[in-house]
């Protein structure tokens, strides 16, 4: 019996790849992957903002725009290449085998973990469904506060959007309270938010910390950039570990 993982493991371009060298966001005009990724970031840190993330929440957490198994959602996948990954250009379909691959290889009797590794970017479909690849993809961040220092491309990729300049919005804390949790911010609308949301409407049985991973991953400010620990609370410290894990 042939083994269909062994044909979606990390290419082999990437077997010898050092950590550091992925998540590579700088500018290289010439660079045409790279060209793409910085115009979906500039166009999603211009055009996300705390009214259209409000808009979004409401368009989309009606969860009536389409019926679909796990294995349709994962075929459409195989159409939709992430305009916001400097790494491939390879459809989104291998990604999600590929993570669900190396969590079976690392954590072998954690069945939840796998399952979760396959299905962690299935919220990408809305890109199907007339959103644009900055309102889906990329890295997350909360908004209603300070941009953080660590965000891609910077807070200078925001200079375009509204609330940079409103008092209400750009301050350290903006309209939280210190240490309210993750729990109370508004992140920006992405495939996260979205199939977090979309598992919590349909009474999903995984665990919280397979839900927290599925939200939290893109939040690259938070687990990887350190920023934004003015706004957590000691659940969110006990949880990092499961979503570094994953990462």
């Amino acid at each position: 019996m042939i083994d269909p993982s062994q044909l979606l493991r990390p290419e082999p371009v990437f077997v010898d790849k050092p950590i550091e060298a992925f998540r590579d966001y700088t500018v290289d005009d010439t660079d045409p992957i790279k060209e793409r990724v910085r115009r979906t970031y500039y166009a999603m840190h211009t055009n996300v903002t705390v009214d259209l993330v409000r808009q979004k929440r409401d368009k989309w957490l009606k969860f009536n725009h389409f019926k679909a198994t796990v294995k349709e959602a994962l075929l459409r996948l195989n159409e939709l290449v992430d305009e916001s990954d400097p790494d491939t250009d390879l459809p989104n379909i291998v990604h999600a085998f590929q993570t669900a691959e190396r969590i079976r290889e690392d954590h072998p009797d954690d069945d939840w973990f796998h399952l979760t590794g396959l299905i962690h970017d299935l919220g990408k479909v809305m890109a199907f469904y007339d959103e644009p690849q900055w309102c889906v993809v990329g890295d997350t961040f909360p908004v209603g506060c300070k941009w953080a220092k660590s965000i891609v491309y910077g807070p200078e990729s925001f200079k375009d959007n509204p609330d940079t300049n409103n008092p209400k919005y750009n301050t350290e804390y903006g309209i939280y309270q210190p240490n309210c949790g993750l729990d109370k911010l508004l992140m920006s609308w992405s495939h996260d938010e979205y199939l977090y949301q979309f598992l919590l409407h349909n009474k999903s049985k995984l665990p919280e910390k397979a839900l927290y991973m599925i939200r939290y991953h893109s939040f690259y400010p938070w687990h990887a950039g350190g920023d934004y620990r003015h706004l957590t609370n000691e659940k969110d410290k006990q949880i990092l570990d499961w979503v570094l894990e994953f990462k």
